[in-house]
């Protein structure tokens, strides 16, 4: 069993410990340990097999024992025997936003609620409202975040569907068979979430090909077998699909899977008005003589741009959002690429809610080869978070004086995540947010309110010269949440006016600001920040899934804040300041919504 596998278990049993108001210290021991193993760097069957589980932080020898049992049997008694204790549907249940263990104990105690449907209803008849801490707007967020789960239940989000395609890839490298492998599909151009996930394979031997597909150790169900596509079902019940075409046809298959659709059309299209025909097997002249046309391309994915006078277009980009328009004109972005980026500007510590120390995370950040990190621990009203009042953001500098001492050719940056309040105000004074280095603003509270005060909440913070970046700007979490009603347009104007950067928080539950916004404010005069939201070493390496985000938003270096040296950084920091506090001069106001 993976590591996530694992946390997983280790998670739901603390869930049903808390549904059944059990220790609350086991069930803490539980998340802490669920957390701890997300957390770690390598593969926890790794470290059992060297004997170290006892040496991790925060895994006692019941739970490290509970591991060793999941890693050699694949089951834990204990788990399958806790979850008998709880109907089934409790569980799934707390796959709805807004429901957590404590509500689903309430009403099941009170209702006799076990499933979604039967939730679902009750929220619809008003019966949850009459109980503590729910309410009519308690019911609208259950009713709202059942749609929301439904939509999504069929959807892979990207980390899992990358996860699940490298280790099949990799698996299937090691076949004699296998010439050539490819993720494709949406997969590939980076969709925040997937459907299938597709792979192409090429090779002259399909056949065995098939043979060592289906019978991987994480299939489960053998949906269809070919001898040019199969699809199977793994553990976990995601869908897998292959394909297999001869190597002189790799090229034109991996664009024609890949996609999107339109793009693909449009491709098409083109080719028939030089006289060619562009399918998954190839580029062909089309012959009135000849019984056959002839192929001219196909083995390699360029030459089917390079047929049709058209230079490479990036998987990202392929969605028929203008890409083809600018590959005639000369005009395709230089997108962005993860060796660009020079630092993180949105990393927590154990200040916070982090798991590492400072000093842990600089070291990380180094071997990543990084010139910098901010880091920007939670200010002091989430509580919930840990939030620093003043006094620990004066020891909090100290100790990140210190290190940056030790430090050659690495600066940390002493920054906040700043609640922005309902009413627009901010966590901390003007004095004090100036002896940060960046300031993130960030709203964690009051998703409700109405769209009118919440984007002048955001764009009241952006007029505060001390606020550089504005965090996770729609506040939307993948699957379990939708955005709070913002006016974006209005915010995405705000930012090119004030110089205040726009997050593409890259943590994968967030993926926020989305790509389908990034043009538009682009245009505007937006500068960005491509930042992890990092809460422990392991998670730094989201940083690809923001990238990913940024280049399907037709993002280049010069557009991101954190492509820019140390040096280059704090001037457009302060220069950026300096544009806002010219362009709202204290005591004028661009709206009068608060």
């Amino acid at each position: 069993m993976n590591n996530r596998e694992i946390a997983e278990i280790f998670h739901s049993i603390a869930d049903i410990l808390e549904i059944k108001a059990e220790n609350p210290f086991r069930i803490r021991a539980y998340r802490k340990a669920a957390q701890v193993i997300e957390d770690l760097s390598q593969p926890i069957k790794d470290i059992h097999t060297n004997g170290k589980l006892p040496n991790i932080p925060g895994i006692g020898e019941g739970i490290a024992g509970k591991i060793s049992e999941l890693i050699q049997t694949g089951k834990l008694k204990e788990y399958e025997t806790i979850r008998k204790s709880v109907p089934s549907g409790l569980l799934e249940m707390l796959n709805i936003s807004s429901v957590g263990p404590k509500t689903v104990a309430l009403i099941y105690k009170e209702l006799g609620i076990t499933s979604v449907k039967e939730l679902e209803k009750a929220a619809k008849d008003h019966k949850l409202a009459k109980f503590p801490g729910m309410g009519e707007k308690k019911e609208e967020n259950i009713i709202r975040g059942i749609k929301i789960l439904r939509e999504t239940k069929e959807r892979i989000p990207i980390y899992e569907a990358e996860l699940i395609a490298k280790n099949i890839i990799s698996l299937l490298k090691k076949v004699p068979a296998v010439d050539k492998i490819s993720i494709a599909g949406s997969l590939r151009r980076r969709r925040e979430t997937i459907g299938d996930i597709d792979i192409l394979v090429a090779s002259d031997k399909p056949a065995e090909v098939m043979d060592s597909f289906t019978t991987l150790p994480q299939v489960n169900q053998i949906l269809a077998k070919g001898s040019t596509r199969s699809s199977v079902r793994i553990e976990g019940g995601r869908q897998v699909d292959i394909r297999v075409v001869q190597t002189d046809s790799f090229g034109a298959a991996l664009h024609y899977f890949t996609g999107s659709k339109t793009h693909n059309i449009r491709i098409r299209e083109l080719g028939i008005k030089k006289g060619l025909k562009i399918n998954e097997y190839g580029v062909f002249k089309r012959s009135k003589l000849a019984e056959e046309d002839k192929k001219i391309a196909g083995r390699e994915e360029i030459d089917v741009f390079k047929s049709i006078g058209m230079p490479y277009i990036c998987p990202e980009i392929r969605e028929d959002r203008g890409e083809i328009e600018a590959g005639l004109s000369g005009t395709l972005p230089k997108l962005i690429e993860i060796a660009d980026l020079r630092g993180d500007l949105h990393i927590h510590s154990n200040w916070s809610d982090g798991t590492n120390s400072i000093e842990e995370m600089a070291e990380a950040s180094i071997e990543r080869g990084y010139q910098y990190i901010a880091i920007c621990d939670h200010s002091k009203s989430l509580r919930v978070a840990g939030g620093l009042d003043e006094g620990q953001l004066i020891e909090r500098q100290k100790k990140i004086d210190k290190l940056n001492n030790k430090y050659k050719n690495f600066q940390i940056l002493s920054g906040i995540e700043l609640e922005i309040h309902i009413n627009g105000k901010l966590d901390f004074s003007d004095d004090i947010l100036e002896t940060l280095d960046v300031v993130i603003g960030a709203i964690h509270t009051g998703f409700s309110q109405d769209e009118n005060v919440n984007t002048a909440r955001i764009i009241k913070a952006m007029e505060n010269r001390n606020v550089d970046i504005i965090a996770h700007p729609t506040g939307r979490l993948l699957g379990k949440r939708e955005g709070y009603k913002i006016d974006i347009p209005a915010i995405l104007k705000a930012a090119g006016d004030t110089g205040t950067a726009l997050e593409i928080n890259a943590f994968p539950e967030r993926l926020d600001l989305a790509d389908i916004y990034l043009q538009e404010a682009k245009e505007k005069g937006a500068k960005f920040a491509i930042n992890t939201d990092a809460h422990s070493i392991s998670q730094l390496d989201f940083t690809k899934f923001g990238i990913g985000v940024a280049r399907r938003g037709w993002l280049e270096k010069q557009d991101v804040i954190n492509c820019l040296n140390i040096d280059e950084l704090q001037k457009s920091l302060e220069k950026a300041r300096e544009r806002s506090t010219h362009h709202y001069p204290p005591g004028q106001k661009k709206t009068d919504l608060i």
